[in-house]
C-alpha cells in the first residue's frame, strides 16, 4: 500500500501544550492521531501545509525550474516530499541550508521582487513564523469551537 509521508520534522511542540506544532504545523490531534489516520485523511492535511506554505513562499519566490529544484535536493540529500508541491520543496530546502545558498538560480527558484532583501535565513525564520499563526488561524477557525 502507498505510504503517506508524515510532515513531522522531529520538533514536536504539541507535548507541551501547544495545540499546532511549531515543527510540522500539524493541530495536536492530528499528531496524535496519525498513525490511525487513512492515506486519504494523511493526503488531506498534507495539502492543507502545503497549501499554507504555497500561500506564503509564492508572493516572494518564483520557482522557474522545479525539475533543477529537485534535482538539487535529491543531489544533496535534502529530506523533502516528491507528493507535495515545488514550494513545499523551497521550505525545504531553506530548513536544511538557507544560510548556505549564494544563488538562488542554481535551485530553479529567484526572487519575486528583486530589490527585497535577498536574505534566505531572514526568509526562513518569517515564513516559518508566518506558517505557524496560518496554521494556527486555521485551527481556531476551523477546529477549536468544535472540540476533538
Amino acid at each position: 500500500m502507498y505510504q503517506v509521508r508524515t510532515p513531522c520534522i522531529g520538533v514536536c511542540s504539541t507535548g507541551i501544550g501547544d495545540v499546532v506544532c511549531r515543527g510540522c504545523k500539524r493541530f495536536a490531534h492530528e499528531v496524535i492521531h496519525w498513525n490511525a489516520y487513512t492515506p486519504a485523511q494523511r493526503r488531506l492535511i498534507n495539502a492543507r501545509l502545503d497549501s499554507l506554505l504555497t500561500q506564503l513562499i509564492q508572493p516572494r519566490i518564483e520557482i522557474f525550474d522545479a525539475q533543477q529544484l529537485q534535482a538539487q535536493l535529491l543531489a544533496q540529500k535534502i529530506r523533502h516530499n516528491p507528493d507535495l508541491s515545488p514550494y513545499a520543496w523551497f521550505m525545504d530546502l531553506l530548513k536544511a541550508g538557507a544560510s548556505q545558498i549564494t544563488d538562488l538560480n542554481d535551485y530553479g527558484c529567484r526572487w519575486v521582487a528583486p530589490d527585497a532583501a535577498n536574505c534566505l535565513l531572514e526568509l526562513k525564520h518569517q515564513l516559518d513564523e508566518e506558517f505557524y499563526v496560518l496554521s494556527l488561524v486555521h485551527y481556531e477557525r476551523y477546529f477549536a469551537q468544535y472540540p476533538i
